[in-house]
């Protein structure tokens, strides 16, 4: 029984190699698994994060509840994390991760979209209402705190009462794809500047730009 145990918690490694927490991030990009969902808009999460990790030449592997990267930069550990729990149970994943790694909460950012901001605009706070975001509200509730870091990436609301779903679930358009290359080039900025600058300094540079 002894000898099953041992084996049970050699094989749940640990993924971040920094000992002191204080220097571990976790950058959790929210979106749906599955093909059908890569190309929406609710999806933006998990391209910021896909951007950023093609961008650093790291590569994702799948673990429990979810796709993830691990990224090292001027002595800090980044994980990267695209959880495969669909958009409503994102608080599982990030939960599971931030007690595994041991990564504080002040050294996480969630990155999401957001109707409320014109398209491509980014707004970077430390607490705030989860506006009606299902996938906020679900970390809110697992947390059962407000008040963390997240990364809000403007898509607009050209929809009509009631097409809320069908617009945030749509593709991009045309104009969106293009513009789509500067704009995530720039949001990949915005997460080296959290982890390297921190929060306040990210949000006094980045906020609506």
């Amino acid at each position: 029984m002894f000898d099953f145990l041992k084996l049970i918690f050699r094989t749940q490694k640990n993924y971040l190699e920094e000992v002191d927490s204080m220097k571990k991030y976790l950058i959790i990009g929210l979106g749906n698994i599955g093909p059908e969902y890569a190309q929406t808009r609710h999806n933006i999460g998990f391209k910021v994060v896909d951007a950023f990790a093609q961008k650093e030449s790291v590569n994702f592997e799948t673990a429990k509840l979810g796709d993830i990267a691990t990224y090292k930069i001027k002595g800090r550990s980044v994980l990267l994390l695209k959880p495969s729990t669909y958009m409503n149970l994102s608080g599982k994943a990030l939960h599971y991760w931030m007690e595994k790694e041991n990564i504080p909460l002040e050294n996480v950012l969630v990155i999401t979209d957001d109707i409320n901001l014109d398209f491509g605009v980014i707004r970077i706070k430390t607490k705030g209402s989860n506006g009606g975001h299902n996938g906020l509200k679900d970390i809110q509730n697992i947390l059962n705190t407000a008040n963390y870091n997240r990364f809000r990436f403007g898509v607009g609301a050209d929809f009509g009462k009631g097409r809320q779903v069908d617009y945030v679930l749509g593709k991009w358009n045309d104009d969106e794809k293009k513009a789509l290359i500067e704009r995530l080039d720039r949001a990949t900025e915005v997460i080296k500047s959290f982890v390297l600058a921190g929060i306040t300094t990210t949000m006094n540079e980045f906020n609506g730009s």
